[in-house]
């Protein structure tokens, strides 16, 4: 794990990437998005374009999964924003972004929330195109902190599973059912 950390500290030092554009850009993020990053204590992002991907994922070679995975990813953008007291955030942002996300022609296949109330929440939509998943957005909020993780390319729900734990990509538990697209 050290040796990701290292990587990605690396990566950071890197100068600005650009990613192929799906139907939203990775580099395009939600406004409402930028409504949480104006009022985070602290930020970390990066964005890691497909050279750096696969240079990432040599280090764990023996992934064949995340190898075969990270050929058909042009790009993963990662976002973590921290707040110093719980709920401290707009929390109808994370309204806009689905709404946002919704009005972009974008899926929703996971949409979790606490079952005591509390306002946490666990989203992730896809983006289509010719009959495929071109771009997967995750959107986990917690009660100090906001995560929000764009993966650009060809992928699959079951592809991300692979990519979870790598590159600031949250694990997916329980996996993922894709509906049928509505043609």
């Amino acid at each position: 794990m050290g040796t990701y950390r290292l990587l990605l500290t690396v990566l950071l030092a890197c100068s600005a990437i650009t990613v192929a554009e799906g139907q939203q850009s990775i580099e395009e993020l939600p406004q409402a998005i930028e409504v949480l990053r104006e009022s985070a204590a602290s930020k970390t992002e990066f964005t890691l374009d497909h050279s750096m991907l696969v240079f990432a994922s040599k280090l764990d070679s023996g992934n064949q999964d995340l190898l075969r995975v990270v050929a058909g990813v042009s790009g993963v953008s990662v976002h973590r924003f921290r707040f110093v007291e719980p709920w401290g955030y707009d929390l109808d942002a994370l309204h806009l972004v689905k709404d946002e996300f919704s009005a972009g022609g974008w899926m929703q296949l996971v949409n979790k929330h606490d079952r005591n109330g509390a306002p946490g929440v666990t989203d992730l939509w896809v983006a289509w195109q010719d009959e495929a998943i071109s771009d997967v957005a995750i959107l986990i909020a917690r009660s100090t902190e906001v995560d929000f993780v764009v993966v650009s390319g060809s992928i699959s729900p079951l592809d991300l599973s692979h990519l979870g734990g790598h590159f600031g990509i949250p694990k997916i538990e329980g996996g993922v059912r894709v509906p049928a697209q509505a043609h």
